[in-house]
Parts: structure tokens; C-alpha cells; sequence
């Protein structure tokens, strides 16, 4: 078997080219791309091939054919005249600092500046961006291309309502409102970033940008589908399955439900998160590769502003023109999570126009869950870290009130805040622990009435929950035989326990439960 050299880390396509890494072929969208309008802007959550992408599109626009020899537009019928690109990448800079915008401006502006021998003597950002495209288009006697990457990263990382936002999206307003007062100059212009623009913030002057993120037909312009998988990564699949001594499609089925599982139209392949993957076979190992490049604290902080339940956050509905029309400065966190890559379409109803979203897969949930614990668990017995195998020993031995005596020290330690109520820090800790128990125990029968209502089954054991907030554990229980949750398994076999628990909001910790055996 050949070696296969992945590129991880590597976002430039002539590299990937020269080098003789693994590509995933995407070159067929580039007429479609043309074809759809001037000027283009695209959405997909962070390291999912937005740069590589406009890499890409850098290369066939400089007629540098040679690149794309044996690739699919080879064989297309396409215009290879070299034209200028002009391609600013706002990705690698600290926003978060005062002159961070106009630091990375000038840099990327510098560039050009001096490729094309222009004085740029106290100009704003915008006045020189316009001198570029005018020197580039006359020198070369072509329109040119304009290519931005990651547009919206000087204002993601900072809060809507701080100083230095406003600034910065002052900024930005004026210098893509460049593109406009250019239009003569630019052949195709293409913009890419993680949330999607707000015309009346950042674009208002630029009323053709065709927004494609929701197009069925570019689904798959990043990312990579099932058939792609098996196209292009065959012998990488066939590498680990001979590394964990299990078949191919045991493998695929791996993969599957650890990186893929991402839709991004009313009609989408599957798609896998390609950072993920080009790790596992770089590296022949199943990991969190994905998750552990970025923290999404931004999100948590969205989450406890809107003092969001997030036993509502997963899975969610959501009106398709809330979804679509959500821009950056959405204070809603449902939209938010979705453009970031830790929702994504699982349903779309064609009658009420609406989408379900949900995790794409256990890599975004276990990691987004496990993110939380520091948040909104911290236990104080013995001082010990939180620990989901302790809860899950529990059940698994059959010892209900151990499970119990768990469940209130984590619940003793929760960090209440001023925002939400006591009631909404109890659901979101036990929402945190439920869904991590359920990559090991069976989780069954939760409602969605606000309160914590489950079925908890192992090998030999099947434990009934009903948790009340400030009512009592009788009532839980009076409840359980009431509606007789146990019936379904009555034929199991299995040893039954019904729990019945109270929360008490004023002493904020658990009353004493009601546990029967059956």
C-alpha cells in the first residue's frame, strides 16, 4: 500500500498540489461559482475548507493550469485567462486589541501596495483598497478578483455592545463598501466567514452579494461527503481498520458517527468535517481533533446572557427564515450555534417551514457537554473533579441511592449566578449529566416540559426517574405508579428501581428520594 501524505495544517492549494498530498477534488464548483453572480459570500463553522477553498480559486484565476491538471474542471469548458487577485485572509490576528483590525489591514494591504508600486501615504484602509483595484485591473488590462477570507473574524470574538465592535464594524462597512464604488474594476468577488453577514451592519451598500450558504447545490462545497471518503481517503479508511484490527466498514460506521452528520441546505448530503478527518488518517488515531482547536466560550457567554435552558438547545426547531435571515449581531444562540458548527440541519418541514437541528455528531456533543462541566458543575466532595464514570458505575451495579448521593453533590457544588434561576442552573447540570451518561447507559423517555424525566437502562438494571422542582419526592413517586412508566419493561427481565426526587430551589439541593424496587 502507498503512502499517503495528509495535509494537516495546510490550506494552500498549490502546496497540496506540489506536495502530493490528499485532495478532495472541488475544482467542478469553480464555473459553477461564476455562474451564480459577481459577488459571492459564503458561511461555513471554522476550519471546514472555507481557506483552502479560496486557495483554490486564487490559482485557477492566475491560469496556473498546470495545478488542476487531472482534476475535474480539466476536462471543462472554462476561460483560463490570468486575471489580478487580490486575497486578504483576516484569520490570523488578536481582535481583541484596540489596533488589532487596522494592524492586519495594513499588512495585507502592504502587500499589494508594493507589487504594484503604490504610495499609500495617510490613507484610510478603504481609500487604498480602492487604489489597489484600480492599479491592478489598468496594470493588467483585466478586471480582477477580489477573495476574503474569514470577513467576519474582527468582530466574532468580541461583544456586540463594547466599543471596540463598533469601531471595527465601522471599519469593515467601509472598506468592503470599496467593492461597490469598484464594481467596474471586479471580475468576481467571493467573501467567507463563520456567521453569516447582516446587510444593514456590514453590507448595506453591497446589495448583489448572493449569499449561497443555504444553497442545495454548494452543500458540499466544503467538507467532505460519504462518497468522497470513499473516493479519495480508501486507503486511509483501509490503514486504521488494519491498525484496530477491524473490518473497512467497521471503520466507516466509526468515522460516521464521530465526524459526520453535518447538512447545510433543506436538502444536503452527509458531510463529514474534513479537519477531523485528515487528523485521524495523518495521524491513525480517533480523536477530538476538531472540537479541541477552538473553545466556544463565546457560546457559553450567549447561553447565559439569554439565560438560554439547554435542555432546549439539542434538539431544536427553528423557523427556516429565523435561521436563514440570522445575522452576526443575532442574539439569539440557536442561529449561533448553528453557523459555528455545533448544530447543524438533521430535518427541514416543508408544511411549517421548519428546521430541526440538533449535534451533528459525538465529537461536537461530548465535547460541547463535557466543555460545560467547569460552567455549571463543580463538586464540593472531597474536592474531586466531576467524574461521569462514578454515575455510570452506579447504575451499573445496581445502587440507585449511590446514584442519588452523587447526583446531590454535584448538584451542592452547582455555581449559581445572578442571571437564571436556581430551577435553570438544576436543569442545565442535569442535562450535562444525563446526556454524557448517555454515551455509556441507554437514555430513554425525556420529556420536554421543563422538567427532568428519563429512563435510565443497563444490562440488568432499569431505573425510573421522575425529578419535581419544589414539589416532593411523594409526588415524583405518586406520579410514576400513576402513569405506570415501568410497563414497557415489565417482560425485560431486568431488575426495576423507581426514583422519585425533589429539588428545593430555596436550600438548592435535592430532598431525601423515594427509591422502590420491583
Amino acid at each position: 500500500m502507498c503512502h499517503i501524505k495528509y495535509p494537516i495544517g495546510i490550506q494552500t492549494f498549490s502546496k497540496i498540489i506540489r506536495g502530493g498530498y490528499a485532495y478532495v477534488d472541488k475544482t467542478s464548483f469553480i464555473p459553477v461559482l461564476l455562474e451564480s453572480g459577481q459577488y459571492i459570500f459564503l458561511s461555513r463553522p471554522r476550519r471546514f475548507g472555507k481557506s483552502l477553498l479560496l486557495s483554490m480559486l486564487h490559482s485557477y484565476f492566475e491560469g496556473d493550469r498546470e495545478l488542476f491538471r487531472g482534476l475535474a474542471i480539466d476536462s471543462m469548458d472554462v476561460d483560463w485567462t490570468p486575471r489580478p487577485v487580490i486575497h486578504i485572509d483576516l484569520n490570523s490576528e488578536n481582535y481583541t486589541k484596540e489596533d488589532g483590525l487596522e494592524n492586519r489591514l495594513d499588512a495585507s494591504l502592504k502587500i499589494y501596495e508594493e507589487k504594484y508600486g503604490i504610495q499609500a501615504i495617510k490613507k484610510t484602509p478603504a481609500l487604498r483598497f480602492e487604489d489597489i483595484i484600480r492599479y491592478a485591473s489598468e496594470g493588467n488590462e483585466a478586471s480582477c478578483v477580489i477573495l476574503i477570507d474569514e470577513y467576519d473574524k474582527p468582530l466574532f470574538s468580541l461583544d456586540v455592545d463594547s466599543e471596540l465592535f463598533k469601531e471595527n464594524q465601522a471599519l469593515l462597512k467601509s472598506f468592503y463598501g470599496v467593492l461597490k464604488s469598484m464594481d467596474r474594476y471586479i471580475r468576481f468577488a467571493m467573501l467567507t466567514g463563520v456567521a453569516r453577514f447582516s446587510k444593514v451592519s456590514i453590507f448595506s451598500d453591497l446589495n448583489n452579494l448572493r449569499d449561497i450558504s443555504f444553497e442545495e447545490r454548494f452543500a458540499a462545497i466544503c467538507g467532505i461527503t460519504s462518497d468522497e471518503l470513499d473516493r479519495f481517503f480508501h486507503s486511509g479508511v483501509q490503514a486504521m481498520a488494519e491498525k484496530e484490527g477491524v473490518s473497512y466498514e467497521e471503520v466507516r460506521v466509526q468515522l460516521k458517527r464521530a465526524y459526520d452528520g453535518y447538512h447545510f441546505a433543506k436538502v444536503s448530503p452527509d458531510i463529514f468535517n474534513p479537519f477531523s478527518l485528515i487528523n485521524v488518517f495523518g495521524k491513525q488515531e480517533f480523536g477530538s481533533y476538531w472540537f479541541e482547536t477552538g473553545t466556544p466560550s463565546y457560546l457559553v457567554r450567549l447561553v447565559e446572557r439569554e439565560e438560554w435552558p439547554l435542555r432546549r438547545l439539542a434538539p431544536t426547531e427553528i423557523e427556516a427564515k429565523q435561521l436563514e435571515a440570522s445575522g452576526l449581531l443575532s442574539r439569539d444562540p440557536v442561529p449561533a450555534f448553528y453557523q459555528t458548527g455545533y448544530l447543524t440541519i438533521k430535518a427541514y418541514d416543508p408544511l411549517f417551514k421548519t428546521y430541526t437541528l440538533d449535534y451533528p455528531n459525538e465529537e461536537v456533543r461530548d465535547g460541547f457537554v463535557s466543555f460545560l462541566i467547569p460552567y455549571y458543575i463543580k463538586p464540593e466532595r472531597r474536592g474531586e473533579r466531576f467524574s461521569i464514570k462514578e454515575f455510570v458505575i452506579a447504575v451499573q451495579i445496581g445502587r440507585p441511592m449511590e446514584f442519588m448521593e452523587l447526583l446531590e453533590s454535584m448538584i451542592a457544588g452547582i455555581p449559581y449566578s445572578e442571571k437564571g434561576s436556581v430551577e435553570d442552573h438544576f436543569q442545565n447540570a442535569a442535562y450535562i449529566l444525563f446526556t454524557l451518561m448517555g454515551h455509556y447507559v441507554l437514555l430513554e423517555d425525556r420529556t420536554s416540559d421543563g422538567r427532568i424525566d428519563l429512563t435510565v437502562e443497563t444490562s440488568q438494571y432499569v431505573y425510573i426517574f421522575e425529578f419535581k422542582v419544589d414539589s416532593t419526592a411523594e409526588a415524583a413517586m405518586e406520579q410514576i405508579h400513576r402513569k405506570r412508566y415501568w410497563l414497557k419493561y415489565g417482560g425485560s427481565g431486568k431488575v426495576i428501581y423507581l426514583i422519585g426526587a425533589n429539588f428545593n430551589t430555596k436550600t438548592k439541593r435535592l430532598d431525601p428520594p423515594l427509591i422502590e424496587k420491583m
